[in-house]
């Protein structure tokens, strides 16, 4: 199973000159399931039928912008319920759209739970972040089987919300583990997803930059449940970057094999 992450940035900037990129990109990648951030979805634009064309399935949030700004998961494989949980947890998070959707992907193998998962993403809102990340998952813990969160979670390993993902912070009585992708492979390699050396780059000075990850949940024993074969970042070679992010992909193996 091979599954990408990435915030696509709306289609601010040069949208005609960045869809072609888009489109060769997602093509050369053939991920087998996409979660993209900052997709646009109105009744003019379909953002992300125009990047990845009509191989895939998809499922798009109900929590939107005014600009129809949002979140969408691609699968190849059907995709069975599809969740969505609100994020707006305090008056602080205004007219952004931080949802969570999780997607009950069908794959060959088994069914794999994938929650896109958009946070707050102002520096000073990881009290936010925490509150949020532990609403998903409260309910993701009820959901058996595989599971897998990816996207933009706008915080750094050092972060508590990230901490609390891989098992080494507790959040409101609540402790779980999943296995960054990231860290599995390149333990010794610092994860940079938001850059300034990205020409797409906007914000001087921004502090938190390892901020798009992909996680798997772990069983029992600690290891994830779908084995981590490799992880590396994408969309991130000079003149083929689209974004002001660059993304993560992620191939992971049947459990067992």
């Amino acid at each position: 199973m091979r599954l990408a992450t990435l915030n696509v940035w709306g289609i601010r900037g040069d949208w005609e000159a960045r869809l072609p990129l888009f489109q060769k990109g997602f093509r050369d990648l053939d991920a087998d399931v996409l979660t993209l951030q900052e997709t646009i979805l109105t009744a003019d634009v379909d953002q992300v039928t125009a990047m990845l064309g009509d191989g895939y399935h998809l499922a798009h949030s109900s929590e939107r912008e005014s600009d129809g700004q949002g979140i969408t998961t691609a699968s190849r494989w059907p995709i069975g319920e599809v969740l969505e949980f609100d994020l707006n947890v305090t008056d602080r998070t205004g007219d952004f759209a931080c949802t969570a959707l999780v997607t009950e992907v069908l794959a060959p193998f088994g069914r794999v739970w994938v929650a896109n998962h958009f946070p707050d993403y102002q520096v000073d809102h990881e009290r936010e972040r925490c509150l949020q990340t532990v609403l998903l998952a409260r309910h993701l813990e009820e959901l058996p089987g595989h599971v897998v969160v990816a996207g933009d979670l706008d915080a750094e390993d050092s972060s508590d919300s990230l901490r609390f993902w891989t098992g080494r912070h507790m959040l409101d009585d609540l402790s779980v583990c999943y296995r960054s992708a990231w860290e599995a492979i390149r333990p010794d390699e610092r994860l940079e997803t938001y850059v300034e050396e990205n020409p797409h780059f906007v914000d001087e000075e921004w502090p938190f930059r390892g901020i798009d990850h992909i996680l798997v949940r772990c069983g029992p024993r600690g290891r994830p449940t779908l084995p981590i074969l490799d992880c590396t970042r994408i969309f991130d070679q000079p003149g083929a970057v689209p974004s002001d992010h660059y993304g993560l992909v992620a191939d992971l193996a049947e459990e067992g094999r």
